[in-house]
C-alpha cells in the first residue's frame, strides 16, 4: 500500500474510533439537593479546611444553571428535577407533567423522562436516594402526578410505567408509606412487585448479595441514615451487568435546619462522586449538579476557628433561586459550560446517549 494511503486509512480509522468515543454508554446523574454555591464552598472548609478542596471542585467541565420553575422564581424539588430529566420546566409541586400554568393546550400532558427513554432503549436504570422513594426528586424520574403529595399514586408508578417496562432498581427509604398508601388504591405492592420480577428487600446489607440472574430489585428501607458508598456500589454492580448500558440517578439531600448534618452529607457525596467518576468516567457521561440552592450562609470568621459557628441558615430557611453549579466528566461532558436554563442538563445528556427527543418541546438553552 502506498504510504499516502496507509495515511488517509489510518486517519479514517482514527476517525471512526473518535466518533464512536463521543457517546457514552452511561449516564450517572448526581443530585445533590439544596446544594447552592455556598454550600458547596462551607462544605469544602468544613471537610478540609481550605476552599475548593472538593472532588467536584477539580472535575473539568464546569456551568451554572438557572433553577426557576414555570411559575415561580424559586423551584422545588418537583420542579426542578422535571426541568433536568424532562427539558421542560414545570409548575413548583408537579411530577413531569407539561406545566399547568404556561403549557396551553399540552397542560398536563406526562413528559418523558430521561430514564423512560433508558427504559424504551433496553438499558438498566436506577433511582437511589437518602430521601423517600415518593420523594419529589427520585418521583420526577419514573413517574407523571399533578401534586407531589400524591404518594400512593406515584409509588404504584413504579409498577405502573407510563413509558417502557419501568425502572429495574429502587434503593432508599420510604417503604411503610409506598406500602400504606398503595393499599389505600387497592393494590397490595408486594404482590405485583414479585409478579413484575422485582427482588424485593427491605436492608441495604442484602443488596450486595442480589444473585446475578435478579435484574429487578426494589431495596426499601426506612432510615435516611446509611452509607452512601455502599448503596451506590451495590447499585452499579447490578446495572452495570446490562451490556447495553445504563442509567442512575444519585441524590443526596443536602439541605435542613442543621448546618452540620447538611455539611456531613456534602462531604459524603463529594467522596462518593470522586469514587464513581474514576471508576466510570471512560464510558460515562458523571453529571452532578443541584435542583435548587438553600438558604446556607458563612458568616465572618477566623481562618483559625473551626466553621460551624458561623455557618447560618436562617429560622425560616428555604430553598433560593440563585443559579447552581453542574460539574461532569466524561463523554459529553464538554457541553456543560457557561450559563444556562436547567432543562439544558436534559439535551446534554440525551446527547451524551446519542438520542434525540421525540417530543416537541420549548426546552434547550433558549427556554427561561
Amino acid at each position: 500500500m502506498k504510504r499516502a494511503s496507509l495515511i488517509f486509512v489510518l486517519a479514517l480509522a482514527g476517525l471512526t474510533t473518535t466518533h464512536a468515543a463521543e457517546h457514552a454508554k452511561n449516564v450517572i446523574l448526581f443530585l445533590t439537593d439544596g446544594n447552592g454555591p455556598s454550600t458547596w464552598n462551607a462544605a469544602s472548609l468544613y471537610g478540609y479546611g481550605r476552599p475548593q478542596a472538593l472532588f467536584v471542585q477539580t472535575m473539568p467541565h464546569l456551568g451554572m444553571s438557572d433553577t426557576s420553575s414555570a411559575n415561580n422564581w424559586v423551584s422545588d424539588s418537583a420542579a426542578g428535577m422535571t426541568a433536568i430529566v424532562t427539558g421542560e420546566k414545570t409548575d413548583n409541586a408537579v411530577i413531569s407533567l407539561v406545566s399547568p400554568s404556561t403549557g396551553g393546550a399540552r397542560a398536563g400532558q406526562p413528559l418523558k423522562t430521561l430514564l423512560e427513554y433508558a427504559e424504551e432503549r433496553g438499558l438498566s436504570t436506577g433511582v437511589l436516594s437518602n430521601s423517600p422513594m415518593w420523594d419529589a426528586t427520585p418521583a420526577a424520574c419514573y413517574a407523571h402526578s399533578t401534586h407531589r403529595r400524591n404518594h400512593g399514586d406515584i409509588s404504584s408508578q413504579i409498577l405502573r410505567p407510563r413509558f417502557g417496562d419501568g425502572v429495574d432498581l429502587v434503593v432508599g427509604p420510604g417503604r411503610e408509606e409506598i406500602i400504606g398508601e398503595t393499599a389505600k388504591m387497592g393494590m397490595d405492592f408486594p404482590k405485583p412487585a414479585a409478579d413484575q420480577g422485582y427482588l424485593l428487600l427491605d436492608n441495604l446489607a442484602a443488596l450486595a448479595a442480589v444473585p446475578a440472574k435478579a435484574a429487578r430489585v426494589l431495596d426499601l428501607w426506612e432510615t435516611e441514615s446509611f452509607d452512601l458508598q455502599t448503596a451506590v456500589d451495590g447499585a452499579l454492580a447490578i446495572l452495570s451487568r446490562n451490556p447495553k448500558g445504563f442509567f442512575l440517578m444519585i441524590e443526596s439531600d443536602c439541605h435542613g435546619k442543621d448546618a452540620k448534618h447538611d455539611l456531613d452529607r456534602a462531604v459524603a457525596v463529594d467522596r462518593v462522586i470522586r469514587s464513581v467518576t474514576e471508576r466510570y468516567r471512560k464510558n460515562t457521561l458523571v453529571l452532578v449538579t443541584s435542583d435548587h440552592s438553600y438558604d446556607l450562609r458563612l458568616w465572618p470568621g477566623a481562618r483559625t476557628k473551626d466553621i460551624l459557628p458561623f455557618v447560618h441558615i436562617e429560622k425560616d430557611g428555604d430553598h433560593t433561586a440563585e443559579e447552581v453549579y453542574a460539574f461532569a466528566d466524561g463523554p459529553g461532558s464538554e457541553q456543560v459550560h457557561g450559563f444556562f436554563p436547567n432543562t439544558h442538563l436534559f439535551d446534554i445528556m440525551m446527547d451524551a446517549f446519542g438520542w434525540k427527543s421525540d417530543s416537541a418541546r420549548g426546552s434547550g438553552r433558549n427556554a427561561r
